[in-house]
């Protein structure tokens, strides 16, 4: 007996598989939605904050260099670029043995000198026979027994005598000085040939090696010191309302756009020559002092005043005077109106509302009216001015 196929299942069956035909082909839609990553607009305190670039400077350096001619030796040699150095570190070393010959030629002449005024002068003992002629002559003057142009002559002859020693000592005294001086100032010049680290830093730029014959006044090597000047360079129209003390946000090229965060600690009271730009020094209070190195750059912005904002959004969200919005998963090309701007975020004054999304990521990737898929991440653009 034959069965006839019941054509209402058939069918419901076709019906099925189209609807999950249509599903699949939705939802692959769907998927291949590109991914929007937004923010909300949010209400806080918006941050009236100037902006300028900066540059990490060493606070000083010291080109070093020989008070003396000599030959480097390779003994004591230290000299490495980016090497550390201690103040009174040895840094390089001259040859000493010609001075060192000098030094023991004048230590020489100076033993002689003090042993020569130490046997005495034969001056002394005519003095003293010269004395003894006098009290006797004096004597036989009284008596009448002298005359008195022989008792001035002996007289006038030890008043020689004693001239003559003064004489003698004052010279004696000028020969040892002359002699220990020169022995003093030989060891001095033999002392400079030592280089030494001024004071505690980093070699930057190494002149002379081992084996070179330099002049006095030849550049040895410059050092430069640990502590860091953080300098930012702020345009005219920018810097009237800088103060002292004010709160500073940093991001440094090398670290990305982790932002760092301080105050100005100077400002200083003349412009850049070149750019005319204004400069002021900053004092970065949560960064490891070895990141900070001489001739990094990065940005700044300086607060100088807040107020309380309707609508603050990311600063990356900004198309100049617009934003992109998702509103339904389409995006809207939303014109608006800023204000305060800093360096993470802005005030909006008009155009949007709380609550609204902005699109904050790959800006150039997306179109008005195109329908996305919606990430939201955290909302980051005044967290770092608190």
């Amino acid at each position: 007996m034959s069965t006839k196929p019941n054509r209402s299942s058939f069918w419901i069956k076709v019906l099925g598989v189209l609807a999950l035909l249509v599903v699949g082909v939705v939802l692959s839609l769907r998927a291949m939605r590109p991914v929007a990553k937004v923010e909300s607009v949010v209400s806080d305190d918006a941050v009236d904050a100037e902006p300028g670039s900066l540059t990490v400077m060493e606070k000083y350096s010291m080109q070093i260099k020989s008070a003396v001619s000599g030959r480097v030796i390779a003994k004591n040699f230290k000299l490495d670029a980016g090497a550390s150095v201690k103040e009174g570190d040895i840094l390089a070393q001259l040859d000493t043995s010609d001075i060192d010959l000098e030094i023991r030629q004048a230590e020489t002449d100076l033993e002689t000198t003090k042993r020569r005024i130490a046997v005495g002068s034969p001056t002394t003992y005519l003095l003293e026979s010269a004395e003894s002629d006098l009290k006797n002559s004096e004597r036989l003057f009284k008596l009448g027994q002298l005359a008195e142009n022989d008792y001035q002559k002996v007289r006038r002859q030890v008043e020689t005598l004693k001239q003559a020693l003064e004489l003698e000592k004052v010279k004696n005294d000028s020969e040892l000085a002359t002699d220990q001086n020169r022995v003093d100032e030989m060891k001095n010049k033999r002392d400079k040939m030592t280089i030494k680290a001024p004071f505690d830093g980093k070699i930057s730029v190494v002149f002379a090696h081992p084996g070179d014959l330099i002049d006095a006044g030849y550049p040895i090597v410059t050092v430069i010191t640990l502590d860091r000047i953080v300098e930012a360079k702020i345009s005219e129209e920018n810097f009237a309302g800088i103060r002292e003390g004010e709160k500073a946000v940093m991001t440094f090229l090398p670290y990305g756009e982790f932002r760092y965060n301080g105050y100005v600690s100077k400002i200083l009271p003349t412009a850049d020559p070149e750019t005319q730009r204004h400069l002021v020094d900053l004092k970065v209070t949560d960064i490891e002092p070895e990141k900070l190195i001489p001739g990094i750059t990065g940005e700044v912005t300086i607060e100088v005043g807040r107020r309380p904002a309707k609508a603050i959004i990311p600063r990356r969200a900004l198309l100049n005077d617009s934003v992109y919005v998702v509103k339904d998963g389409k995006v809207e090309l939303r014109p608006i109106k800023k204000g305060y701007l800093w360096l993470t975020g802005a005030e909006i004054l008009e155009g949007l509302e709380p609550g609204e999304r902005v699109i904050v990521e790959d800006l150039d990737s997306f179109r008005p009216g195109e329908s996305v898929t919606v990430q939201e991440i955290p909302m980051d653009a005044f967290t770092r001015h608190k």
